[in-house]
C-alpha cells in the first residue's frame, strides 16, 4: 500500500507539519509493510490560478502533483487553517490540479486532518474538506481535528497526549490502512 502524507501548509515548522511526522510513525507501526511518502507541498508552488493563467498552459508542477496523487492508493492530509478555510498554499495546488479533472483524489481512500491552535481544531476547513471530498474523488474514510493542539500534543515525544484524541487518531489511520 502506497500512502501519501501531506501537510496541507507552506509553513516550515507548523503544527500540521508535526502531526504529518506523528501520523507517519503510527501508520509505520500499525502497518509496517506501507510505503509512505510525504509530500512537500513547497515543492508544488505555482503562479496563482487564474483561467487566464490557465489558457496559456497548466503548469508542469500541476501535472506532476496529479500524477503523485493517483499513485497513491491512501492519502492523509493534515490542513492548516487559514481564516476557517485551506492554506492560500493548498487551495492554489487544489485549483490548478482540478483543472486537470475534479476527481483529484482519483478514488484513493483519504483522512482528512487538521491542528489549530485554537479550541475548534479546524472544524471551519475540516467541515469544508470532507463535505466536498467524495465530489474531488476521494473515498473519506475519516476526519479529526485537534484543538488547543499545544495543550493536546507532546512536540519532544511527538504524539498526541490526549488518550480520547490519541484514540480517534490511532483508529482513523487504521481504517486508513485496512485493505480491502
Amino acid at each position: 500500500m502506497k500512502i501519501l502524507a501531506i501537510p496541507a501548509t507552506n509553513s516550515r515548522d507548523g503544527i500540521n507539519r508535526k502531526l504529518i511526522g506523528t501520523t507517519v510513525k503510527v501508520i509505520e507501526a500499525n502497518a509496517p509493510d506501507a510505503e509512505i511518502e510525504i509530500v512537500d507541498i513547497n515543492d508544488y508552488e505555482m503562479q496563482i490560478f487564474s483561467v487566464e493563467r490557465q489558457e496559456a498552459g497548466l503548469p508542469d508542477l500541476a501535472q506532476q502533483f496529479w500524477d503523485l496523487l493517483g499513485s497513491a492508493d491512501a492519502i492523509v492530509i493534515s490542513f492548516a487553517e487559514h481564516n476557517g478555510s485551506y492554506s492560500a498554499a493548498w487551495k492554489n495546488i487544489h485549483d490548478w490540479v482540478s483543472r486537470i479533472d475534479m476527481g483529484i483524489y482519483q478514488g484513493a481512500k483519504v483522512a482528512m486532518l487538521a491542528a489549530t491552535p485554537g479550541p475548534r481544531g479546524g472544524a471551519g476547513v475540516l467541515g469544508g474538506a470532507t463535505m466536498t471530498a467524495p465530489f474531488f474523488g476521494a473515498e473519506l474514510v475519516g476526519s479529526l481535528g485537534i484543538g488547543t493542539f499545544f495543550e493536546n500534543f507532546d512536540p519532544a515525544a511527538g504524539e498526541i497526549t490526549n488518550d480520547e484524541l490519541k484514540a480517534e487518531f490511532t483508529e482513523l489511520l487504521g481504517n486508513l490502512t485496512k485493505e480491502g
